[in-house]
């Protein structure tokens, strides 16, 4: 299971929002090959489910991941920072033995 923060959640309510996303739309997250360290993170959002995806709900936010992603972020929270230091989602990954400076990559 992927869980998210108050403030995730408030950024991806905004998002769907100004992009006039129904309730059909929901939060892909997935795993890719590339980045500094091997794997990276992909979010975005669709309303196709595909053959073999899992899906979750926290905070009233339906979460989707392909079974191959869902290897490597269980366990995972979302995030969102607006800080100083960088702007943007960030995956905290309990599976992850190593992260890239950036915090876009990561290997197991």
């Amino acid at each position: 299971m992927v869980t998210i923060t108050d403030k995730a959640k408030q950024r991806i309510d905004s998002i769907m929002k100004d992009e006039n996303y129904d309730d059909t739309y929901f939060v892909r997250v997935a795993v890719e090959s590339g980045g500094c360290s091997g794997l990276s993170y992909k979010l975005n959002f669709d309303n196709e489910e595909k053959k073999g995806d899992q899906f979750f709900e926290d905070k009233g936010v339906k979460i989707c991941l392909d079974i191959k992603s869902y290897l490597y972020l269980a366990g995972t929270e979302l995030d969102y920072s607006d800080g100083l230091n960088g702007k943007g989602f960030e995956f905290h990954n309990p599976n992850a033995s190593r992260t890239c400076a950036c915090g876009e990559s990561f290997s197991v």
